[in-house]
């Protein structure tokens, strides 16, 4: 039970300041992107270089190869140097002879309300026709979303899932002793945005459902309390402020409510409470420690780990509590839970060979594969479209993040040079 309420125990260990911010964020607090493992079978892409404004084409294009190319699903085919736009049919032997499977071109250019306007189309080279396209208007500073949901819509085309590049990520930085940041950031790292600033420890972020806030714990009050933080307006509510610990927060999937980790009667166990703070009901009960909690996404079932065993495991039970299944078989330490957005996929941390490995279950198989070789993974938090998972892990001695596909076989790392990063949360589809 030693790294059980490891970093709870951390973070209250450390010796109150908190505000919320909007400032300019130094290049050596955005994240930098390492890919250190691809997968097999890509499929071989083209992004011609758009047409239109020299500048916003550098800059669209240069978003949407890097996006492709960094989830390590598709090879990209050299076009650089190569301008088309989108009206322009391409010479499909051309691209045959190039290794193409698939060609996207495009233009940039004003559209009659001073904004830009982004138009592209992808082409199947070996059926000889298109297979989608799209136009997005939006403002100059907007450019590179835009170029995610081009990238966006050229990753579901070719594989038939929606793509995750113009999603959001939460994560917080240490920077020596007193110094937390909560920052929101673009998924390749860019436009880094202070959320909360503190001298405190800040865990446990977690997204609503609509992306529109975060829950997490923050330990300004030299205690750990649950806020919920509009991202909008900045605006704070206390959700959990009882004796003794408030930890773990989950949305659930309507995000009216969460389910939160309380040791205000005595141990930990589950409770769930409104957004707002109120309605508070206790859901698990018993000697044992029940924390970490998780819904289900159809809303009607937590997972959540439990040493009512004799050791941390993963447990299931129906979000009004009564008897619990247990879920993890395979060794003798398995904690944090997550389930996959589409509900085929248990993403965990257990104990193999002596570290701590980001491992998944297949629900319906009850399979487990151990994705990692790394020896402090923790913090695991799924991609909306659930192909992808984001974890915290250590290497070198410093906090980095790694996202690692559901099959183990594409790998990034994430870190920053400023320093320690941690309690990663991928957010929602944009609504």
């Amino acid at each position: 039970m030693q790294r059980f309420g490891a970093r709870l125990r951390r973070a209250a260990a450390m010796a109150c300041y908190a505000a919320v911010l909007s400032f300019h964020v130094p290049a050596s607090a955005q994240l930098s992107i390492e890919i250190t493992g691809g997968g097999a079978n890509k499929i071989p892409v083209a992004i011609a270089d758009f047409g239109g404004d020299a500048r916003a084409s550098q800059t669209l294009t240069g978003v949407v190869r890097a996006d492709l190319e960094r989830c390590g699903l598709f090879q990209m085919i050299n076009a650089s140097g190569v301008s088309m736009t989108e009206t322009t049919p391409p010479n499909f032997a051309d691209w045959k002879g190039r290794g193409a499977d698939a060609l996207a071109a495009g233009s940039i250019g004003g559209s009659a309300d001073g904004r830009q306007e982004a138009r592209f189309r992808l082409y199947d080279i070996n059926k000889e026709s298109a297979l989608t396209g799209a136009a997005f208007v939006a403002s100059p500073s907007m450019l590179r979303a835009t170029g995610h949901r081009i990238a966006d819509a050229i990753y579901e085309a070719l594989t038939g899932e929606p793509g995750f590049f113009a999603t959001r990520i939460a994560y917080v930085v240490r920077s020596g002793k007193h110094r937390y940041e909560l920052f929101i950031a673009d998924v390749d790292g860019q436009n880094a945005q202070v959320a909360l600033r503190s001298r405190e420890p800040i865990i446990s972020p977690v997204w609503s459902p609509d992306g529109s806030r975060l829950a997490y714990v923050s330990f300004e009050n030299k205690k750990p309390i649950i806020y919920v933080h509009s991202l909008a307006s900045g605006q704070r509510t206390v959700v959990a402020n009882f004796k003794g610990s408030n930890s773990a927060p989950a949305w659930s999937p309507d995000g009216s409510r969460l389910a939160v980790v309380l040791s205000k009667d005595g141990g930990s166990q589950i409770f769930m409470v409104n957004a707002n703070g109120s309605g508070v009901r206790r859901v698990t009960s018993g000697a044992s420690i029940n924390t970490e909690p998780v819904f289900s996404p159809d809303g009607q079932s937590i997972y959540f780990t439990s040493d009512r065993g004799g050791s941390p495991q993963i447990y299931r039970s129906g979000v009004n509590g009564g008897d619990a299944q247990r879920v993890t078989f395979e060794g003798s330490y398995n904690v944090s839970p997550r389930i996959s957005p589409d509900g085929k996929t248990l993403a965990f941390i257990s104990r193999r060979d002596g570290g701590f490995r980001l491992a998944v279950m297949d629900l319906a198989s009850r399979q487990v594969q151990v994705l990692t070789d790394s020896r402090k993974d923790e913090s695991p938090s799924f991609a909306p479209n659930s192909r992808m998972i984001l974890i915290a892990t250590e290497m070198g001695g410093r906090g980095v993040l790694s996202a690692v596909s559901i099959d183990g076989r594409v790998k990034q790392r994430l870190s920053i040079s400023a320093g320690d990063v941690r309690e990663p949360a991928w957010g929602p589809f944009n609504k």
